[in-house]
């Protein structure tokens, strides 16, 4: 941004340009926003995440921004089953208000929850966190990023101590040697961050991807393990053998650096590459040269993504990739380690601040008597008034409208209705409910079942901040107004606060909100108390922890020691055990889900822009060709996928990219071909991650 550009918002005068970053991925890639006339255009800018690219999701955000189906008044539903009709603001609020004093007078403070959203800026995050438990004194708040990141945050607090998706910068991938991508295919959901994997193989560096389809990812690979849907914990330990039985294991730095390696060791003995090959698929001639070119090279780097977390054992799965970076000395060396792409626009700041059920600003644990001190404080109440953990997203959604589950629901950010895994249960529930409130712009499948729908601002339209898989905390710049009748989750927010009995008011500005939010974290394992709007503008954002104005931020973690009590990283030994699910004679095939490069989360946005709704216009499900006519489909027939809990409908695509027993979907879409519909909603019992990545299912012509 310009010195006269922010000048210009400081007077209360839109610029005419900003620099600014995309709405969607965590990859944030940096953009300038132009107003011409009445259209909003947008173009790349050199940031250190993208280096000038976009996708084709970031080149045709802009769209969005005066779509035809894009909300300007709230809507309210007069009864059940009746139509949604406009609204004014105090209307709506009032009705909000009313709803909630009810269900609270009949079945107390409990009886209400709030569900956010893993793209909602720090601000927003933060406010959400307070309203809950300051204003409605619900333990009830969590949010869709438990279904992105939990996993990978339970297994790196217990590892190392923090949760912090890429402990390193992103450049530091392309200064690696060696680059292992278990389940993640970036090049079709961030594909700007395949430049640095560009940079890397430029320099003679390889790269590895396991996933049980030959994705556009694993299409560039030097090497592409391909393991049956569920078996990556063994894929691992397997890795961590063959580096263990071959020498390859860094002892000095184990022996300095952690704790607990002897059980792994032990509990890693039986893993020989023959019996995780007949386990996984993966030849043991693979799993061998992986090891090897992971522990033979001056720089290495493991990275997991959701293809290995969301899995009823993901935490487990990847503390057994932790274990082998730790066993080869990788964390806390420039251009290697351990780390974890991260998946929404801010989800790694979405759960540093307060929305997730078990967190405090600054990632504290809300059970922690001095957390609770520390943040009371801060909001000016009780410590004793602060209610305790709530229950993980599913076992939140699961339990509305039940008798002994929350009556009331505000949702901010999310859209559950296609995301959730068993989704029509999780719509059932939301149609039990007494009120549900959504805050979106656009009516998204879950606005539609609300009985009041409210209009929020766009990215282009707000300031705030954002943290991207970095841990890099970024600017969000507004270039224009808001829609007269559209207002931001920050000012509803602070609306139902003053409608609503409380102790103190919640500010609706989204500085005064980070200043708030500074003085929570200080102290915390994220701490943000030396993070200011303006240290954001005068640099490419500031990496957390950084606890004084005038002091460094940490680009890079774990160099000196690791942020245990004592200093050291901790080995967990972890078995593979099976799928939640195991296939029969009734359901023979493994289903897995996941992403398209045109398409975004539960395509709310994505699938009203016209280009992308080109590029990828409907669900379909992919086949390999032997399985194909085994069933006697052909390309384009549509097919049933069904499952012991639903259905999905859409067409075949034949490829051999996938093992012939294991079938994809993506889950951007509704309806018919809602993916979510079949997946299985068994947990992760550390961090509540449902099995989305794996279920048993039958295929069958439609």
């Amino acid at each position: 941004m310009t010195d006269g550009a922010r000048t210009a918002t400081r007077t209360g005068v839109r610029p005419r340009e900003v620099a600014t970053h995309c709405p969607y991925c965590a990859l944030q890639c940096g953009m300038v926003l132009r107003a011409t006339g009445d259209r909003v255009e947008v173009a790349p800018r050199d940031f250190p995440t993208n280096r000038g690219g976009l996708c084709q999701k970031g080149w045709t955000a802009a769209e969005l921004l005066d779509h035809p189906d894009r909300l300007t008044t709230p809507l309210l539903r007069d009864r059940p089953g009746g139509a949604l009709r406009p609204a004014g603001w105090d209307e709506a609020l009032d009705r909000i208000v009313a709803g909630l004093g009810a269900v609270r007078d009949r079945h107390g403070p409990d009886a209400v929850a709030v569900f956010g959203g893993g793209g909602l800026t720090n601000e927003k995050a933060y406010a959400l966190g307070r309203f809950a438990r300051v204003t409605l004194r619900t333990r009830h708040i969590d949010y869709n990023g438990r279904w992105c990141m939990s996993s990978a945050a339970a297994a790196g607090n217990r590892a190392f101590g923090v949760d912090r998706g890429l402990p390193f910068p992103l450049a530091d991938l392309g200064r690696a040697d060696t680059l292992l991508l278990v389940g993640a295919n970036p090049a079709e959901t961030m594909p700007p961050l395949m430049r640095h994997v560009t940079e890397l193989r430029e320099r003679g560096g390889r790269l590895i991807v396991v996933d049980p389809r030959a994705t556009a990812t694993a299409r560039q690979a030097d090497l592409h393990l391909q393991p049956l849907p569920g078996t990556d914990l063994a894929v691992a330990n397997a890795l961590l053998h063959v580096a263990l039985t071959e020498g390859l294991v860094d002892r000095a730095y184990v022996a300095a650096r952690t704790t607990g390696f002897d059980e792994v060791r032990r509990t890693v003995a039986g893993y020989w590459p023959a019996v995780v090959e007949r386990l996984s698929g993966v030849p043991a001639a693979d799993l061998e040269t992986t090891a090897r070119a992971l522990a033979t090279v001056d720089r290495a780097i493991v990275l997991t993504a959701r293809g290995a977390e969301q899995h009823a054992k993901g935490v487990d799965t990847v503390t057994a990739f932790v274990n082998l970076a730790l066993a080869l000395g990788l964390p806390g060396r420039p251009g290697s380690g351990y780390g974890c792409l991260t998946g929404q626009g801010n989800g790694q700041g979405g759960r540093e601040h307060g929305q997730k059920a078990d967190q405090l600003p600054g990632y504290r644990r809300i059970d922690d008597p001095a957390a609770r001190e520390h943040v009371a404080r801060v909001w000016g109440v009780d410590p004793a008034t602060l209610p305790g953990p709530g229950v993980p997203a599913y076992q939140l959604l699961d339990s509305l409208g039940t008798p002994a589950g929350p009556r009331a629901l505000l949702v901010f950010g999310s859209n559950p209705v296609v995301s959730a895994p068993r989704a029509a249960r999780i719509e059932a529930r939301l149609r039990d409910l007494d009120l549900l409130v959504v805050a979106d712009l656009l009516r998204s499948e879950t606005a539609e079942l609300a009985d009041v729908v409210l209009p929020v601002t766009q990215w282009a339209e707000e300031d705030g901040t954002m943290t991207n898989l970095e841990g890099r905390v970024l600017r969000r710049r507004a270039l224009r107004e808001p829609p007269a009748g559209v207002r931001s989750d920050l000012e509803i927010l602070a609306a139902l606060a003053d409608r609503l009995p409380g102790p103190t008011p919640l500010p609706s500005d989204p500085r005064e909100v980070f200043e708030e939010l500074r003085r929570a974290s200080a102290g915390g394992p994220a701490d943000y108390a030396g993070i200011t709007w303006d240290r954001i503008d005068a640099d490419t954002g500031v990496f957390w922890p950084c606890p004084d104005p005038d002091g460094p931020d940490h680009p890079r973690l774990f160099t000196d020691r690791f942020p245990t009590p004592d200093g050291r990283a901790r080995f967990h030994p972890v078995a593979h055990r099976p799928a939640a699910e195991p296939v029969c004679a009734d359901y023979p095939l493994h289903l897995t889900t996941g992403r398209v490069l045109a398409q975004y989360q539960s395509g709310t946005q994505t699938r009203r822009v016209a280009a992308l709704r080109r590029a990828a216009p409907g669900g379909f499900v992919e086949l390999h060709p032997d399985l194909a006519a085994r069933l006697g489909v052909a390309d384009g027939t549509p097919v049933r996928v069904v499952s012991r809990r639903g259905e999905l409908r859409a067409p075949a695509r034949l490829t051999p990219t996938i093992r012939p027993d294991t079938v994809f979907a993506p889950f951007h879409w509704p309806g018919a071909a809602r993916a979510n519909s079949v997946t299985n909603d068994a947990l992760d019992p550390v961090s509540g991650m449902p099995e989305f990545k794996i279920c048993a299912v039958r295929v069958e012509p439609a």
